[in-house]
């Protein structure tokens, strides 16, 4: 397991818990006690935890786990769902926007070689997978960028996503429900997100099953605004019926 893949556990277990121990932690993730705490104090130097003797407690700073410590969570699901989003761009497509996210990041992989294709993202890492590609035409929006997700964010971000028009917008969420729409940690980031969407002829959410039915802090948009959720089979069922009931078509794989 990766340095970054076995942080990542660490956070998820410290977010669910509160706190860890050393040596609960070294054998769940089958690595040395030394390792996991050489993991911590990375952690630590990074203010996403404090340590303790024996283990570590969760900072109340701490409320959304940055994306380099979440690729791989989910990763099978991530990249099926991806593979099947990318079969959205289709000939029909000439202008596609990408929101931040693992999935989404995953879709901009799957969609490299396509020619004519115009992406207008406002996700770092996204710009620098797909810059460094002849056969696209790629628009980044200016914006403040946000270390947790690599978006770029507020009114820059959003005055170049108010002049362009869109074939197809895949976003990434952190949660989607019937009852509370599109939903995401912070509300900057859900600002210019839902504008994104507003500049849309279709829209598309991609996210797995974890996400399904969740709720976080800051509303992107209603459900009713989105076209169609690619998610995976261990998606609640009937948070998928209620999504479909709002007139969200809804793929599972």
């Amino acid at each position: 397991m990766r340095q970054e893949d076995r942080m990542g556990r660490i956070l998820e277990r410290i977010a669910a818990e509160g706190s860890v121990g050393v040596a609960e932690l070294a054998a769940e993730l089958g690595v040395s006690t030394a390792s996991v705490r050489r993991d911590l104090q990375v952690l630590e130097e990074q203010r996403l935890l404090s340590r303790t003797h024996g283990g570590a407690v969760a900072n109340s700073t701490v409320y959304e786990l940055p994306l380099r410590y979440r690729s791989g969570r989910h990763s099978g699901e991530k990249l099926r769902i991806a593979a099947e989003a990318a079969t959205r761009v289709d000939a029909s497509v000439t202008t596609l926007g990408l929101t931040g996210g693992t999935t989404t990041t995953e879709l901009a992989r799957e969609i490299a070689g396509h020619r004519g294709l115009t992406v207008v993202t406002n996700a770092l890492n996204i710009a620098s997978e797909l810059a460094i590609r002849p056969e696209l035409r790629l628009i980044v929006t200016g914006g403040v960028a946000r270390s947790e997700s690599y978006e770029l964010v507020g009114q820059f971000a959003e005055s170049t996503l108010e002049r362009v028009n869109l074939d197809l917008a895949v976003v990434g969420v952190d949660g989607i429900s019937a009852r509370g729409g599109l939903t995401t940690y912070q509300d900057i980031e859900a600002h210019t997100n839902s504008v994104m969407i507003e500049r849309a002829a279709r829209v598309v959410v991609v996210a797995d099953g974890s996400k399904v039915g969740r709720l976080a802090l800051a509303r992107i948009c209603e459900a009713s605004e989105v076209d169609e959720l690619i998610t995976d089979v261990s998606a609640p069922g009937d948070e998928l019926a209620a999504l479909r009931a709002a007139g969200v078509s809804v793929t599972t794989v």
